[in-house]
């Protein structure tokens, strides 16, 4: 795959994860009635939902990082050339903020304002630790065991990753950054960013040696970023051997 359509699909997959985060969040508050807990609910449905889609659909483009620590860890794992980081980086924080906008135009409100949705403190960072800890640990156990399987488990977590932290589970440096950009449900003060993305870096530091340790072999037909392994799209009406594993 070139890397024009690696970064395309980068971007691209990062704003519609965005756009669904922030859209979610906004209908999910409009039609609640100020039950927090149900808005909540609804977003993170939301959420996981997309996230299947949206890793099946540029997974086997660009790997579907759409976070900037994703693209790190794999770096460092030697699954992407480290000139090729800066480059995901980049278009993962632009796609974040091209997805806030579209959601904001979508639901008539400014394109971008910033936050006042106070989201810092001690609990709240060791939850964003907790989250990306378990987000970069599960996408290389995956990866390296089932990696068909990876769309699915990432979005699991997630949703349930919205409930049982504190901060409601950011774990991407690039959604911490476009989501202080937004006034409504899913919005962070611009002053809280940083908390959570030093949080998040630790997070994924920790994971990734560790679970690199703990499954040493990356599967043979992993994909750059381990998401999906071409196999599993083998037609075994062409590939008969296929049927038997």
């Amino acid at each position: 795959m070139t890397f024009a359509r690696r970064i395309v699909a980068e971007g691209l997959g990062t704003a519609f994860l965005l756009a669904v985060v922030v859209g979610s969040g906004i209908m999910a508050e409009r039609l609640a009635g100020g039950n927090m807990a149900i808005a909540l609910l609804a977003n993170a449905i939301a959420t996981g939902a997309g996230l299947v889609a949206l890793i099946l659909m540029f997974g086997t483009i660009s790997g579907a990082h759409f976070n900037p620590l994703v693209t790190l860890s794999e770096a460092w794992q030697k699954n992407l050339p480290p000139a090729e980081v800066m480059p995901y980086i980049a278009v993962q924080v632009a796609g974040a903020f091209a997805g806030v906008a579209a959601a904001h135009l979508m639901f008539d409100v400014p394109v971008f304002a910033a936050s006042e949705h106070v989201r810092t403190g001690a609990g709240q960072w060791w939850s964003e630790f907790v989250a990306t800890f378990g987000l970069i640990a599960l996408i290389i156990a995956c990866s390296r065991s089932r990696p068909g399987v990876t769309p699915f488990a990432v979005a699991a977590y997630i949703t349930a990753a919205y409930w049982f932290t504190a901060s409601t589970s950011f774990a991407n440096p690039a959604v911490t950054l476009a989501r202080s950009a937004t006034t409504t449900f899913a919005g962070i003060r611009p002053a809280d960013a940083g908390g959570f993305i030093l949080a998040q870096l630790l997070g994924a530091a920790a994971a990734t040696p560790l679970f690199c340790w703990l499954y040493p072999a990356a599967h043979r037909d992993a994909t750059v970023a381990g998401t999906v392994a071409p196999s599993d799209f083998v037609n075994a009406a062409d590939h008969p051997e296929a049927r038997h594993g």
